[in-house]
């Protein structure tokens, strides 16, 4: 069994409400930036732990999905995922409750379209990041094939 690891460093100045940060990854791949502003507020073009977790949850997703297809001798063409993170804030502070995954699957073969939302279902049960979340929130399912 091969272990990896990937990682990610955030660079922040300042306070909690007045600053703000950079997430950079260890790969090379992407710097973003980040404000505690913009998670609760308006985006504006920066990311926030929700959105990056949707982000690793979707792209995980994915890659389950195409996999347990393929071993049930199907393919899909192009699949599109969107994972949509929600989450809470009180008085306590923040609490992520919900992952969503709404799936698309075009040009499905192999596979009877009536099937693609149990195989789904499958594949999300089988998924790294959502047996990582699962039991720390409620993870929603909406598939479909075109």
């Amino acid at each position: 069994m091969a272990t990896f690891s990937r990682n990610v460093t955030v660079n922040w100045e300042g306070s909690l409400m007045e600053g703000k940060g950079s997430a950079k990854a260890g790969s090379g791949a992407f710097t973003l930036p980040v404000s505690f502003q913009r998670r609760i507020g308006e985006a504006e073009g920066q990311t926030s732990p929700e959105e990056l977790i949707a982000a690793a949850h979707a792209s995980c997703f994915a890659m389950a999905l195409n996999a347990t297809v393929g071993r049930k001798g199907g393919a899909i063409a192009k699949t599109d995922v969107t994972a949509t993170v929600v989450a809470d804030k009180g008085d306590a502070g923040i609490t992520i409750t919900t992952s969503k995954l709404a799936v698309t699957a075009h040009g499905l073969t192999g596979i009877a379209k009536e099937q693609f939302a149990e195989v789904a279902r499958e594949a999300e049960s089988k998924c790294p990041v959502s047996n990582a979340l699962r039991g720390s929130l409620r993870i929603e399912l909406e598939a479909k094939a075109v």
